[in-house]
C-alpha cells in the first residue's frame, strides 16, 4: 500500500512540472489535425475512385 501512495505522490509532483499548452495552442493544433485528416481522407478517396475506374476498364 505504501508503494501505491508513493507512486501517486510522485505522479502528482511530476504533473505539476508539465508545461501544459495554452488554450490557443491546443485549438490551433486541433484545427490543424482535423484539416489534415479531412485533406488526407479526400486524397485517398480520390485515389480509390481512380483505381476502381481503372480496374473496371481493365476487367470489363
Amino acid at each position: 500500500m505504501e508503494r501505491i501512495k508513493t507512486f501517486l505522490n510522485e505522479s502528482r509532483q511530476e504533473l505539476k512540472r508539465v508545461n501544459w499548452p495554452r488554450r490557443e495552442e491546443t485549438t490551433r493544433y486541433t484545427v490543424f489535425v482535423v484539416i489534415l485528416s479531412v485533406g488526407l481522407a479526400a486524397f485517398l478517396g480520390i485515389l480509390d475512385y481512380l483505381f476502381v475506374q481503372v480496374i473496371q476498364k481493365i476487367v470489363l
